[in-house]
């Protein structure tokens, strides 16, 4: 930090394995991406180039290399993997993840329907190749999970070998874990909770306001994802009780 401040919230330090930022890149350019890691790059653990961008995004290895230069670990969306299974490439998605070095792929079910069995299966192959995430929820707000079928779905998830499962929120976030106002779900996440250890969930968080509620529950190493690269320097003040929202939230009065 630039200057001393007493009573800030502990972060733990990169590498984590809880208080991870995880950004959705949608199409950052070069450049773009070069002043965002010069910004940011300090407080962002893990980098999505979101859905199936990857596919279309010009230079696709040179902006790979730019974030592997900085030591921040990038991955291609769900819905990536979702086109390859869909249409019986699977071993060309493997192929794709080789050639472009990717250590992480993301293993997702929202926009098709394949039995839960089998994609524990995709989860259990790849993870012989990268280290898997897996998202968990449905992108049809249509589709509404009962919090034990949550429950049932990360834990096949992660003894099937997922590092971390992603709680469904979609860029925008009113699908999944919020309702179509972008409210949270509190129920639903009380009961995740109850079962599913917090260091291994990702929740989706695109909005500030699901931002604020996820580090007054959890603190401020709660692992939040689906932020926009302009929102990480926001988010970080705001897991240290430095934005309006938090500021009262993390201080000890008595050692004022």
């Amino acid at each position: 930090m630039n200057y001393p401040l007493n009573n800030i919230p502990e972060r733990s330090v990169k590498p984590r394995n809880k208080g991870i930022t995880m950004v959705m890149d949608k199409g950052l350019s070069l450049r773009q991406t070069e002043d965002f890691i010069e910004v940011a790059g300090v407080h962002t653990d893990i980098v999505k180039l979101g859905w199936a961008t990857s596919f279309v995004t010009p230079n696709l290895k040179e902006k790979l290399a730019i974030y592997r230069d900085a030591g921040i670990p990038t991955y291609f969306g769900g819905t990536l993997f979702e086109a390859f299974a869909i249409r019986n490439q699977f071993d060309d998605y493997c192929r794709v993840l080789d050639k472009y070095q990717m250590e992480y792929a993301e293993v997702s079910d929202g926009s098709i329907t394949i039995e839960h069995d089998l994609k524990c299966e995709f989860i259990r192959k790849l993870a012989t190749q990268v280290t898997v995430i897996s998202e968990v929820g449905s992108k049809d707000a249509a589709k509404i999970f009962a919090p034990y079928k949550w429950i049932k779905l990360m834990n096949a998830e992660l003894e099937a070998g997922s590092w971390k499962v992603i709680a469904e929120a979609r860029e925008g976030g009113n699908v999944g874990i919020y309702r179509g106002s972008g409210e949270v779900r509190e129920g639903l996440v009380d009961e995740i909770l109850t079962q599913i250890p917090q260091e291994t969930i990702i929740w989706e968080a695109p909005q500030k306001e699901q931002q604020v509620w996820f580090i007054k529950l959890l603190g401020a190493n709660v692992n939040l994802g689906n932020i926009a690269p302009a929102e990480t320097i926001p988010l970080e003040t705001i897991r240290l009780g430095l934005r309006g929202d938090t500021f009262d939230h993390f201080l000890n009065m008595d050692n004022l």
